[in-house]
């Protein structure tokens, strides 16, 4: 399996980090290590002292496809989730100013949530979901699958023209607004409407 990572795919997120809005969706991949293993604490690692967390709506694919036409994307899913996707911001800062790729600080063991899963027959439309984090039982985001740039479906489109779509492959969707520091003992909660996805305590 593999994680497939959408980046700048929310406008108020793009601001915040003062990045330049894209022509075309931004992707990067986490390999399966990265996947932060159920009930586990995630630990900040030693290389990083400014690790932010990253809330996204997943999406979980269920057969295989290329070159995918967007009005058929639909079939390619069932499942609706949740994750984290965390970010050494200082380390790619510093990849970025280099012109080099984002990987060290994207795709580190850990680096991936992944919450429980919801039937897309639960969800009245996956281009109006809303979702939330809390931290330490404080919003700290807020968002809404219409925000997004890029819906759903259009990513699925877009990258299967450039990766093969394998059964358990997992699309990241992008971020909205607010993302921040992690620091030991903060926990993290996560929300698609009221219904929590994944609970975990940073170390």
């Amino acid at each position: 399996m593999k994680l497939i990572c959408i980046g700048r795919n929310y406008t108020e997120h793009i601001e915040e980090l003062n990045n330049e809005k894209s022509t075309d969706p931004v992707v990067f991949l986490k390999p399966d290590t990265a996947i932060l293993l159920k009930k586990q604490p995630f630990f900040i690692p030693d290389f990083s002292d400014d690790v932010h967390y990253e809330v996204e709506v997943l999406v979980k694919i269920n057969r295989v496809g290329k070159h995918i036409d967007r009005k058929f994307a639909h079939k390619y899913y069932q499942e609706i989730g949740l994750g984290i996707d965390f970010t050494a911001r200082d380390l790619q800062a510093k990849l970025k100013a280099k012109g080099l790729p984002w990987e060290k600080a994207k795709s580190f063991d850990g680096a991936a949530v992944i919450g429980d899963w919801i039937p897309v027959e639960e969800v009245e439309n996956v281009d109006d979901i809303n979702f939330s984090l809390k931290k330490n039982d404080f919003i700290v985001q807020n968002g809404n699958t219409s925000l997004m740039l890029w819906k759903i479906d259009e990513l699925i489109e877009y990258v299967s023209k450039y990766f093969t779509l394998k059964i358990g492959d997992i699309i990241f969707t992008g971020t909205p607004a607010g993302v921040g520091k992690v620091n030991a003992n903060d926990k993290l909660k996560g929300f698609i409407e009221n219904k929590e996805l994944f609970s975990i305590t940073v170390k």
